[in-house]
């Protein structure tokens, strides 16, 4: 007897609904962002974003630059655990395997280079121990890291950045990188360009309060735990 296929795979197999899945794995995106990437209208495309969101593999967040706007993220962790579901549905042995990555320098950028940015420059640094050259700046940088940021880290992953301070991103301006990674809205509208084309992608990660500094945390560990097989050989996304 014919069984239905997987969720993971019925929702995905779409051709718009993949098209969706690629763009947003890339980064945060607004729809109009993703009208243009798959060249549909944008009825149709929110159509089948509202389908993703239902399926738990998208979320929506509003912009706190401009909110009027949402960003649209994709939920790896989710995909990841869908693909390991599909795959053991047609047999226990399949599992998804991470393209083949390289050596790369990644920037981080966000306002005040006080909380996110530097939160996501120790976190990658700590998971790929010095394998990747890792910087963060800010476009108006604070006077000093953010107290929750110092304690959050050093408390949750044992990492002491007492002595870092906050950076213009001017003071990157002429560095190479082959990622830069915004993770804040209002500093993806003013990010310059660099030198040497590097891959750019935004993730809307609100700016954290001290009470919610430790789940901010948390976010931009898991998005860079899937961020390590592009960067690190033979590294796997996990917790």
């Amino acid at each position: 007897m014919a069984t239905e296929p997987p969720a993971f795979v019925r929702l995905a197999a779409h051709p718009l609904r993949w098209s969706l899945l690629t763009a947003l794995a890339g980064g945060d995106l607004r729809v109009r962002e993703l009208v243009a990437q798959v060249g549909e209208p944008q009825n149709l495309v929110s159509y089948h974003l509202r389908l993703l969101r239902g399926g738990g593999l998208v979320t929506a967040t509003r912009s706190t630059f401009d909110g009027r706007d949402s960003y649209y993220h994709l939920d790896l962790d989710r995909c990841a655990s869908a693909l390991a579901e599909t795959g053991a549905a047609l047999h226990p042995a399949l599992r998804p395997e991470p393209p083949p990555p390289g050596r790369v320098a990644v920037l981080f950028l966000c306002t005040g280079n006080s909380a996110r940015s530097p939160i996501a420059e120790a976190l990658l640094r700590r998971r790929t121990a010095g394998r990747v050259a890792v910087a963060s700046a800010g476009s108006h940088p604070k006077a000093a890291l953010h107290p929750g940021a110092v304690r959050v880290l050093a408390g949750e992953f044992g990492i002491d950045v007492t002595g870092q301070r906050p950076r213009h991103l001017d003071s990157v301006a002429g560095r190479r990188f082959d990622h830069v990674i915004t993770v804040c809205d209002k500093v993806r509208e003013i990010c310059p360009e660099f030198p040497h084309h590097p891959r750019r992608r935004h993730w809307s990660v609100p700016d954290p309060t001290a009470d919610s500094m430790a789940a901010t945390a948390s976010e931009l560990d898991t998005r860079i735990r899937h961020l390590l097989p592009e960067l690190v050989p033979g590294k796997e996304a996990r917790s």
